[in-house]
C-alpha cells in the first residue's frame, strides 16, 4: 500500500495525551483504498469495530465533485503504523462460504424444531 504519512493529529482515544495541545506525532499508513469516500468509510468501520484507530481521506476535489474512480476518486484508509499489521489481518480475513452456509443450516434447523 501508500506510504502517505500525516504527523501531529491526535489519536482518537488519546485526545488529551502527548503534548499540551492534545497531539503526538502519528505516522498514518494506508491499508485500504475504495472508490470513493462512502466504501472507504465503511471499511473502516470495521476496523473501529475492532478497536483500530482509523482516519478515512479523500482528495478534496475530487470529495466535492462526487466522483469515485481516479486519483481524485480514490477513498484511503489509514491507521497508525503500529495497527497496520493487525488493520490487515482484519481485512484480509474472509469465511469460507461453505462453512457458513453450514453454520446457517444448523441454526435453521434448531430454531425450528424447537417451534414444531
Amino acid at each position: 500500500m501508500s506510504d502517505f504519512e500525516s504527523t501531529a493529529l491526535p489519536l482518537p482515544s488519546q485526545e488529551n495525551s502527548g503534548s499540551p495541545d492534545g497531539s503526538q506525532e502519528v505516522h498514518w499508513k494506508v491499508v485500504a483504498q475504495a472508490p470513493g469516500i462512502t466504501p472507504a468509510t465503511i471499511i473502516a468501520g470495521r476496523l473501529q469495530a475492532e478497536g483500530v484507530p482509523v482516519r478515512v481521506w479523500q482528495e478534496a476535489a475530487g470529495q466535492a465533485l462526487g466522483l469515485t474512480v481516479g486519483l481524485l476518486g480514490t477513498g484511503h484508509v489509514l491507521v497508525p503504523e503500529e495497527y497496520v499489521e493487525q488493520a490487515l489481518e482484519i481485512l484480509a480475513y474472509e469465511a469460507d462460504p461453505l462453512e457458513e452456509a453450514e453454520a446457517f443450516e444448523e441454526f435453521d434447523d434448531l430454531a425450528w424444531d424447537d417451534e414444531i
